[in-house]
């Protein structure tokens, strides 16, 4: 805990105002997408760089905890505060630095929240392409920490794929910067990818260089039903077979469509699957894919192909998909939300293997997610309050995330190891690889004070 000193030197350091102390306010920064609730010690706002520096130094010298903190939009606990200390909420650092069109690049601080970045630069006919479902909510500091997924990567890929230069702070204080504006730079090693993804275990952001393209001209979206997953699953395969490669493909299974048209969308048809598929790119490209598409899906049963007629009708397609996460709160207290990823042409096994432990354990499970690139979130519904509840959960985990690696899966795609999945990162990583994962952390942050207890287990 810190002491009234510390306090005092903290205030000064960004203001009274920024500094929350009461235990209301220190509330609002205990909890993340997970639920789970960890309380601060103290919450702090710094404005700028500088400020960030000043905090680490002085929390470094005092060994306490730093938690950094975007949007708390996480879901598996990066930025929960599980050893008290300091929440260091990066939320005023909001500034989109420039928009440069020639170089195509976005400079920008953490607490940018991602939609508010798209928006800005499509007003100049440019793209940023990473889309998570939090993007209206979620910040870009918190997107690079997780390397964050989303709906296009199947077309554009993720979050590491756009970072070109970081400034950061180390634990000790000490300012860095890694990357380049440039296309291409090979200079050293690759600092820049390490630290994305890193989960705001090796140093706090503070001003991004993002990479943007060109914006796409033309796109159509479609919602297509089908009797069965596999219908689905197999329609997926054959439109990428066909060398169709849409801006996103997602799915929904039948649980899921039944949970939305109960909680949230009634209009919307029975369906035992959904896929959401979005084509962009030249008029004349997506016309012609477009109709590729709708073969497919008829030659594999398709029970309905829906098309927007435009930017609203699309809109309302994609808000169907983004719903259902919180839709899913309707059928059960506790969602344990997994985002496992699996070969594409492993997906319709994987969802089988599911269904079996969905049918052993008596859990209801529901998958949804990112069709196109193999990512499945899979979503354990349950009353964690009931005896016993708890321990049948974590075996159905443990297994899922077995018969995921058997098929040459990964356990998370996208959500990150944080604290929900570190006991499971040895199935995954070996021995050595962690060994030289925990040397990188001892390296960076020899006091372990920046979000200690993510990621490794202590």
């Amino acid at each position: 805990m810190p002491n009234k000193k510390i306090i005092r030197q903290l205030k000064k350091i960004v203001g009274s105002e920024w500094v929350y102390e009461e235990i209301e306010k220190r509330i609002c920064y205990s909890y993340d997408a997970t639920r789970l609730e960890y309380l601060p010690e103290i919450v702090i706002k710094p404005a700028s760089e500088e400020e960030v520096s000043q905090i680490l130094k002085l929390a470094n010298q005092n060994l306490i905890p730093v938690y950094p903190r975007g949007a708390g939009t996480g879901m598996s606990g990066g930025s929960l505060p599980i050893k008290g200390g300091i929440a260091l909420v990066m939320t005023r650092m909001n500034r989109i630095i420039e928009i440069n069109s020639e170089n195509l690049t976005a400079t920008v601080e953490p607490g940018v929240i991602t939609a508010n970045l798209q928006k800005e630069v499509e007003k100049l006919g440019l793209f940023y392409p990473p889309d998570p479902a939090s993007v209206k909510f979620s910040t870009i500091g918190g997107n690079v920490a997780e390397s964050a997924g989303g709906l296009r990567c199947l077309k554009y890929g993720t979050t590491k794929d756009y970072v070109l230069k970081i400034r950061a702070v180390l634990p000790s204080g000490e300012i860095i910067k890694t990357g380049s504006e440039t296309m291409k730079s090979v200079v050293g090693y690759d600092l820049t990818r390490l630290l994305v993804g890193s989960e705001g275990t090796l140093a706090v952001f503070t001003e991004i260089t993002l990479k943007l393209i060109l914006r796409p001209k033309f796109k159509r979206t479609l919602m297509i039903t089908f009797e069965n997953f596999l219908e689905a699953g197999k329609t997926v395969l054959e439109i990428i077979k066909d060398r169709v490669i849409p801006s996103a493909m997602e799915f929904i299974d039948k649980e899921g469509v039944n949970c939305l048209r109960a909680y949230a969308y009634p209009e919307i048809p029975e369906a035992g699957a959904f896929l959401l598929i979005e084509l962009d790119g030249s008029e004349e490209e997506v016309t012609k894919d477009l109709e590729k598409v709708k073969d497919i899906c008829s030659q594999n049963k398709a029970q309905k192909i829906e098309i927007a007629k435009d930017e609203k009708e699309s809109e309302k397609i994609w808000e169907i998909r983004r719903s259902i996460s919180p839709a899913l709160y309707q059928i059960a207290p506790h969602k344990i939300n997994e985002d496992i990823c699996v070969p594409r042409n492993k997906i319709p096994e994987m969802i089988e293997r599911i269904n079996s432990l969905s049918k052993e354990s008596g859990l209801k499970i529901i998958c949804f997610g990112h069709a196109g690139d193999g990512n499945i979130h899979v979503n354990i519904m349950t009353d964690l309050n009931k005896e016993g509840e708890k321990e049948k959960v974590e075996k159905v985990v443990k297994k899922l995330f077995k018969a995921t690696l058997e098929l040459n899966g990964t356990i998370s795609g996208e959500h990150g190891i944080g604290i929900t999945k570190k006991l499971y990162l040895p199935m995954e990583i070996s021995v050595k690889e962690l060994e030289l994962m925990k040397k990188i952390k001892k390296i960076f942050d020899s006091n372990n004070i920046l979000n200690p207890g993510k990621i490794f287990n202590e």
